[in-house]
């Protein structure tokens, strides 16, 4: 198990590409599975989850080209059906929770599926209802294996309908969405989310002849087709890296460009920052945050205490809310952190609070940090990284902190960013890998 070495108190600056959003790669990998024509996909982060993915696609026979660092060429015109009845599968699927929107695909144009209980994070309860039901509604009927942690997936035909999802889950409306481009008639999906990835997902499916209308909207039409066709897609920046590198920016006082972030897909994202006193600016389609020794949080007009909380979009993404917290610490002021979604994701603070951060964890849910400015000097420590999010927090933590920080279970951070130790290095960071 690899681990970070990190010496604290470096100033960084320089530029910094964002990587390819591992949550749309995740999302527009599995819906190759839809045609046997070839995708080709640009723009492909390299990192563990959507690697696995790949590998796993590979294995269930997909045809797949590797035409230069970020673009794939996928061919599902041999799909073996009879690998998902293997324990190798069963291995491998059940280690990516990405891997539960292959459902969506499978069914819609195999007619059945086979997915073990997914892993991924362990920041809660993550569960998979809204997945099931609408895909169920569809016509497939879904079988739970308790002895093997097995749900198997059939339908002779899927036809389309009305629903309402009970909750706007990106994962589910995108496992419903790639269902329902195959299904007879049409279907309705109120309540659906609504995220720049799941748009993404919609247009690369109506650039495939899927039919899909309400893009951008929590209400989408599908109109069914009989089949899709190849297409070539481009992934967006990744957002949560873009806002990790501006809460990284901040909390070291240092001074650096993100080039190319597609700043009109990043919603409230700047806007947050700024309520914490983050100076930064739009220069064409790149950000820059220029060296700031210290910022202050905003209250309310009313002058009660700043809150910052997560929403489905156009709210904030909660995979920001760990970063948010972090930099709170070095601010001069105090918020309320508000994670609303999973219950364990705050659980890391009290590594932050071992370094001297200032932070009350109230409940799972909610943490409140008493920004202690230029006051706060974080001590170097030793700490593993529970999951992605947490594990960039913490890294972000590292690399403000006086001495020598020492990370461990760095795979969960590698999970979902691209050589973050190479790229922040390049700004004058000093991460060793161990």
């Amino acid at each position: 198990m690899a681990s970070f070495k990190i010496e604290g108190g470096r100033r960084l600056s320089g530029s910094i590409i964002p990587q390819g959003a591992k949550n749309e790669a995740l999302q527009v990998i599995c819906a190759v599975l839809l045609t046997p024509e070839t995708i080709t996909i640009s723009n492909i982060p390299d990192i563990l989850d959507v690697n696995n993915l790949i590998s796993l696609l590979k294995d269930m026979g997909v045809e797949v080209n590797h035409i230069n660092q970020d673009t794939y060429s996928f061919k599902a015109d041999k799909v073996n059906l009879d690998y998902l009845q293997t324990d190798d599968f069963y291995k491998k699927s059940a280690s990516l929770r990405g891997s539960v929107m292959i459902v969506g695909p499978m069914v819609a144009r195999f007619g059945k599926a086979i997915i073990p209980k997914p892993g991924g994070d362990k920041i809660g309860r993550r569960r998979l209802d809204t997945h099931f039901i609408g895909i169920q509604k569809l016509g497939a009927e879904f079988r739970y294996d308790p002895d093997e942690k097995r749900y198997e997936i059939e339908a002779e035909k899927l036809v389309g309908c009305y629903m309402l999802l009970d909750e706007a889950s990106v994962t589910g409306t995108a496992n419903i969405l790639m269902a329902a481009v195959l299904a007879e008639g049409t279907t309705t999906i109120y309540n659906a989310a609504c995220e720049p990835y799941l748009q993404q997902l919609c247009r690369m499916l109506n650039s495939m002849g899927a039919d899909i209308s309400g893009v951008g909207s929590n209400l989408l039409t599908i109109n069914g087709v009989k089949s899709l066709k190849g297409c070539s897609h481009r992934i967006l920046p990744d957002m949560i890296e873009v806002g990790s590198f501006i809460g990284m920016a901040a909390m070291t006082a240092s001074e650096i460009t993100i080039k190319n972030v597609a700043y009109n897909e990043l919603g409230i994202i700047p806007d947050s920052f700024r309520r914490l006193g983050i100076q930064l600016e739009q220069i064409g389609d790149d950000i820059f945050i220029p060296r700031q020794e210290s910022y202050t949080i905003e209250s309310f007009i009313d002058g009660s205490i700043m809150t910052i909380s997560d929403a489905p979009w156009p709210g904030l993404t909660p995979d920001l809310l760990s970063v948010f917290l972090v930099v709170a610490a070095k601010a001069t002021g105090s918020v309320l952190i508000h994670q609303k979604m999973f219950e364990s994701r705050l659980f890391f603070v009290d590594k932050l609070i071992d370094m001297g951060a200032q932070i009350i964890l109230c409940d799972p849910h909610r943490a409140t940090v008493i920004g202690q400015g230029n006051q706060l000097h974080l001590r170097a420590s030793t700490m593993s990284s529970p999951d992605i999010r947490a594990g960039i927090a913490l890294l972000i933590a590292a690399l403000s902190a006086e001495g020598t920080s020492i990370i461990h279970n760095i795979d969960q951070i590698d999970r979902g960013y691209q050589d973050i130790d190479k790229r922040l290095n390049a700004l004058g960071a000093n991460i060793q890998r161990i």
